[in-house]
């Protein structure tokens, strides 16, 4: 039988758990069964989610991130779409049935901080905001500060949002809507 760390190498090239908790998760089959989900589609041309993973990982030592920063990264990037998988396309892909709630719950198996919590809850809610300003050319300042108030590592977040849009297939303007968001309430 292959150890967690062989069988989540299959599904994210070149990955070595760095921590006890990268062991854990990634020994977890709900967790393999996430990784392998996909094929190539808009926004993620890479396909499978683990090589979506991959490509953050690699991008993580790129920017050359250490110590904690690094490891709350590395936790989240393993996590965040794992659960695309478990959407039912039946329901609406909103609260308990988008894939980063069910990625956030997965999660609180493994930790209770509500710092890595929360990134992996609204990492693509700045997308979600940005399209509806693109649609409407307005998102109501209260969709912001609501999204902003639940983040109690702002800094995390705005960072794995960086690092999320990093890979190919992903645009820039959700990025750069959140940071012109940010400094309007100075808070960039």
């Amino acid at each position: 039988m292959s150890s967690p760390a062989v069988t989540a190498a299959i599904h994210v090239a070149g990955f070595e758990p760095e921590n006890d908790l990268e062991r854990a998760v990634t020994a977890d089959p709900r967790l393999l069964v996430g990784l392998a989900w996909g094929r190539p589609r808009r926004g993620h041309p890479e396909g499978a989610v683990g090589n979506h993973v991959a490509d953050l990982l690699r991008t993580t030592d790129e920017w050359g991130e250490t110590g904690r920063r690094r490891s709350d990264l590395r936790f989240i990037a393993l996590v965040h779409d794992s659960f695309k998988y478990a959407v039912s396309p039946l329901r609406p892909r909103t609260g308990e049935n988008h894939h980063a709630m069910r990625a956030r719950r997965f999660a609180e198996d493994y930790t209770s901080e509500e710092r890595l919590l929360a990134v992996i809850e609204l990492h693509d809610r700045p997308y979600h905001l940005w399209r509806r300003h693109r649609r409407t050319g307005h998102v109501p300042d209260r969709k912001g500060d609501d999204m902003i108030a639940r983040l109690p590592d702002l800094s995390l977040f705005v960072r794995f949002v960086e690092l999320d849009a990093s890979t190919e297939g992903k645009r820039p303007e959700p990025v750069e809507w959140l940071e012109n968001e940010l400094r309007k309430r100075e808070l960039a």
